[in-house]
């Protein structure tokens, strides 16, 4: 009879030790569960559309380097011209991620220099696109040059500065005219009617296309695109076309330095050279 008594006792720690157990296994399936579900749930952004970049060098035409540097046109020794058309390659560390190039030409009126960027823009978040990151950087350099916001754009084209609006222009007078070297407010303040270096419209004659050489946003031309305009104390004229094609960031800097005391380079001429170029880019882009 005692050895009978110890049998129910046994049997009733077993169980309970079995039930201590799946109840352990019970808990760790349901947390496993929740987490596959909250990792399963989380949407992935889309990568951008490139995953490489062109060499800036390569991609502007011979025409079109001519066209924003004359100087290259007179160089005579034929190591000299090859070296000056091929440009200096920008130090990158990677070479899928940015790609740059600079070009410098001197003339008897003025000494050209050119600059173009590509940069590839990655989203290290797994919830947010390139295409969305890169349209933030696009937006934070439209800031930082203080370019006008308020929806007013110009198409770009040959004759693309005769069409900015006279409001477009009062808005980006209003934010440029303090720092007093910015578009042509800067180069109204520093040369006389009619001095033009290059022989383009006056923009502070008083014409019809003053308020079109402004900085401004920029219409058919990749997703997004800007210009900016500034004039420095030394009257050196910066023209900069920035514009955004998915992932992918395209600036397209050109400067000119009259040699001439006095003149000043004409904003329109400049501008439509910097657009006319920023098109071909933005097409070797296609595909």
């Amino acid at each position: 009879m005692q050895r009978k008594a110890y049998v129910p006792a046994a049997v009733a720690l077993l169980a309970a030790l079995l039930a201590a157990c799946t109840g352990g296994s019970g808990d760790g399936s349901a947390q496993d569960d929740k987490a596959g579900g909250s990792a399963t749930s989380t949407p992935v952004a889309q990568p951008g559309k490139y995953s490489t970049l062109s060499d800036a060098c390569t991609v502007p035409d011979s025409e079109e380097l001519e066209a924003l540097l004359p100087g290259l046109k007179l160089l005579t020794d034929e190591e000299q011209r090859e070296k000056a058309y091929d440009g200096t390659a920008t130090l990158t560390y990677d070479n899928d991620r940015r790609s740059g190039c600079r070009w410098k030409a001197e003339s008897d009126a003025a000494s050209d220099q050119l600059y173009i960027d590509f940069e590839r823009v990655v989203s290290y978040d797994a919830s947010v696109s390139d295409d969305d990151s890169a349209a933030r950087v696009f937006d934070e350099k439209a800031e930082a040059a203080d370019i006008p916001r308020d929806g007013a754009v110009t198409s770009v084209g040959p004759s693309s500065t005769s069409s900015a609006s006279a409001e477009n222009g009062k808005n980006s007078k209003d934010a440029k005219g303090s720092k007093g070297a910015k578009g042509a407010d800067g180069a109204e303040a520093a040369k006389g009617p009619g001095n033009s270096g290059s022989g383009s419209p006056d923009p502070s004659s008083g014409s019809s296309s003053s308020a079109s050489v402004l900085p401004r946003l920029l219409d058919g031309l990749g997703d997004e695109a800007f210009l900016d305009d500034a004039l420095s104390p030394t009257q050196q004229r910066t023209v900069t076309v920035v514009f955004r094609t998915s992932n992918v960031l395209v600036t397209v800097q050109y400067e000119e330095q009259p040699t001439r005391t006095g003149t000043v380079a004409g904003s329109e001429e400049m501008q439509d050279r910097a657009q006319n170029l920023a098109r071909q880019l933005a097409g070797s882009f296609k595909g």
